[in-house]
């Protein structure tokens, strides 16, 4: 039986499994919960490890959730700053959407075109071997890609989404073993973007 009801997109790709939903918010509700998120956040540059040496992450980041949901990323420990009400108003109806539990949302603001997110997969062990990823997204619309984690470079296919200005994506089931996603830059005149993952971590691991 498919996690997702019947209103979602699925998005064809093998041994995955992605749904979209490109207008779960109404345009003025998604306007007001940017501008509301943008102002309320303590965003700040978290620092990162690329081949062995630590950076400042390309855009501005905030942890959020439960109180136990501390998470690893590239081994740097996040301690979660507490819910706001906008937020977990907002988790209740991913939840809902998604058929799925999530203790734990990584904001991230990409100020302009300059700012991205490299290729990766939400694979860390306190995420479980099948997680459910929930995405939100608001603001400019970006190009979000997958590639196929097995394949050589040479033969590695790019499959790109468009994600609109309040849509929900999902990615469930294998989706983190088998593919990788990232969000390039781009040198068009773009403006700012958030997006919310939310995410269940499993605080016993």
């Amino acid at each position: 039986m498919s996690l997702f009801p019947a209103q979602w997109q699925a998005i064809p790709l093998p041994d995955a499994e992605l749904r979209l939903l490109p207008q779960w918010l109404a345009a003025d509700e998604a306007d007001a919960l940017f501008e509301e998120l943008q102002r309320s956040i303590p965003w700040e540059v978290h620092r990162i490890r690329i081949f062995g040496r630590e950076v400042d992450s390309p855009r501005l980041s905030c942890w959020i959730g439960d109180a136990d949901a501390t998470y690893v990323y590239s081994r740097t420990r996040f301690e979660p700053q507490p819910w706001t009400q906008a937020l977990s108003s907002l988790r209740w109806r991913v939840q809902q959407a998604c058929g799925a539990r999530f203790n734990s949302v990584l904001a991230n603001l990409y100020r302009d075109g300059r700012d991205a997110m490299g290729w990766h997969s939400d694979d860390e062990p306190e995420l479980g071997p099948r997680p459910v990823i929930a995405s939100v997204s608001l603001g400019a619309q970006r190009r979000f890609c997958l590639r196929r984690r097995e394949q050589g470079m040479a033969r590695r296919e790019v499959r790109g989404l468009e994600l609109p200005h309040g849509s929900l994506l999902c990615m469930a089931g294998e989706t983190q073993r088998h593919y990788q996603h990232a969000l390039p830059r781009t040198s068009a005149a773009t403006g700012p973007r958030i997006n919310l993952t939310f995410r269940w971590i499993d605080a016993r691991r």
